[in-house]
């Protein structure tokens, strides 16, 4: 048994504990020298199971011992390895971040233990086997943004944080129906032992109605269309940093639970509205980009891009194939990537200005030059073009696409990436090249504080270009594993599957 699968969840929680006691001014050296070394173990646990499962194949354990599927599973994959590894360096990068651009006043309201219990939420997320826990840990992760996204108290934030709050509500209820409905029709919701019952479901309008109302809950999470509008109105209000890391990590573990879900467990019925999910991808694509079109602040510009980027993710599910998958996870790590430097990099740009009004900013390329550079390849990678990571993303989305004859959602996909790039064209022009309004003499530098988190993100999405050749060969591999129902199966539950186990238990 991989008992190790235990460690991210044990590491975060313990030090959001001690850093809760070392939260007093005298101590506070001590609590943010335990956050960096729990999210430093976290990601060198999550290199080192990225090697494993490469080696080894998936992990499996469950907790005290109890058997498959009556216990509680943790399983790990080489998707939930990948979004692990990303997510503990998203995570490791913010709180550097945090430290150079955060009013230490926010540490009083235990802003880094929040950080920590939105890592463990999102952990327990990506490693779980078992539905009900995934509503569990989907809760953990969304009580620590509660926190994080009014943590100061403005109206601003408290009207978005509002409107986060009320639909996040909404998608959990949602998500219980859909938990009560599943059971009531399989009697267990470890995913290998429903995965399994499945196959044998009589009444296919039941399961239809299930994974729609997975698709509603996890898709409010997601954000695509028509349940995207509480994001943009709500990530533009918490400082920079926050807004980073929700842009790079809540969206996506709503896009990673429709994989499991849809892509693993409800496979037959994936392949039934496949037509459906491509064509809410591709709205989802067109609105986002288009809406970041007409705005004039650079974090909401950003935040519509969060929508149309998540409609990419989207594309893999509704292409319902291994390679439609592994096409997705590839893109979804990069872009949890790329989008979080560019809110690093755009962060640090409102800092200088005191303000994200378009209109009120210019000329800051010739002041801050690097800051400039970092964006621009930024860009690059958001828009697909090589030899950054979002042009190998885009092109494994095509190329299964095509593949799979999906002409239409190909070409939407390619006509968006071309918006995508024009539309952030429009920052680098108001903010980094147009004639500064007033003298930029008085305004405050960047600081290395600023910079090099954004810029270290930005230099491993083009390291992940260079070397795409490695991350395709894994990625493929993850959604093989991820689109194989009966080899998690028998991962979980051994040889005879999880029904065997079952009846075994009962005689």
């Amino acid at each position: 048994m991989a008992n190790h699968l235990f460690l991210p969840l044990i590491s975060p929680i313990l030090a959001a504990a001690l850093a809760v006691i070392f939260t007093h001014q005298q101590w506070r050296w001590l609590a943010r020298g335990v956050v960096l070394m729990s999210i430093t173990f976290n990601l060198g646990y999550s290199l080192w199971l990225i090697w494993l499962i490469g080696s080894e194949g998936r992990q499996v354990t469950q907790a005290s011992n109890w058997i498959a599927p009556f216990g509680i599973t943790f399983v790990a994959d080489g998707a939930s390895a990948i979004m692990l590894c990303v997510s503990s360096l998203l995570m490791l990068v913010t709180v550097i971040y945090s430290l150079s651009s955060l009013d230490p006043g926010y540490e009083n309201f235990y802003y880094y233990p929040l950080l920590l219990l939105l890592l463990l939420g999102v952990s327990g997320a990506f490693l779980t086997g078992d539905i009900f826990n995934l509503y569990v840990w989907f809760e953990v992760l969304l009580l620590a943004s509660f926190g994080l996204i009014t943590l100061g108290g403005s109206r601003p934030q408290l009207e978005g944080g509002l409107k986060y709050v009320v639909l996040n509500l909404i998608g959990s209820t949602a998500f219980l129906i859909a938990c009560g409905m599943l059971y009531g029709t399989v009697g267990t919701l470890n995913m290998a032992h429903v995965a399994e019952r499945m196959q044998r479901v009589q009444n296919p309008s039941i399961v239809t109605a299930i994974a729609c109302l997975f698709f509603f809950a996890y898709g409010s999470k997601a954000a695509v269309l028509p349940l995207f509008f509480w994001l943009p109105t709500s990530y533009h209000t918490p400082p920079a940093a926050v807004t980073a890391i929700f842009s790079g990590l809540l969206t996506k573990v709503g896009a990673y639970s429709l994989y499991r879900i849809l892509g693993q467990v409800f496979q037959g019925e994936l392949a039934r509205l496949a037509p459906y999910v491509l064509l809410i991808a591709g709205l989802t694509m067109l609105v986002g980009v288009f809406g970041a079109m007409a705005q004039m602040n650079v974090r909401r510009i950003l935040s519509f891009h969060i929508v149309s980027q998540i409609g990419y993710a989207i594309m893999g599910l509704g292409l319902a194939s291994a390679a439609g998958l592994a096409a997705g996870l590839l893109f979804t790590a990069h872009v949890m990537i790329v989008k979080t430097a560019l809110f690093f990099i755009g962060g640090a740009a409102e800092q200088i200005y005191g303000t994200g009004d378009l209109k009120k900013m210019g000329g800051l390329a010739r002041r801050e030059p690097a800051l400039a550079i970092f964006w621009f390849l930024g860009i690059l990678s958001l828009a697909g073009i090589p030899p950054m990571s979002g042009f190998f993303g885009k092109v494994a989305l095509l190329q299964a696409g095509v593949n799979q004859g999906a002409y239409l959602i190909s070409g939407v996909a390619a006509f968006t990436g071309i918006l995508t790039f024009f539309s952030m064209l429009k920052i680098w022009n108001e903010v980094f090249w147009k004639k500064a309004y007033g003298d930029m003499s008085k305004l405050p530098r960047v600081t290395p504080g600023l910079l090099l988190p954004g810029a270290a993100l930005v230099i491993i999405s083009l390291a992940l270009g260079l070397g795409a050749g490695m991350l395709v060969d894994y990625t493929n591999v993850a959604g093989e594993q991820l689109f194989d129902w009966a080899g998690y199966v028998i991962s979980v539950c051994g040889d005879e599957g999880c029904e065997a186990a079952f009846e075994a238990a009962l005689r």
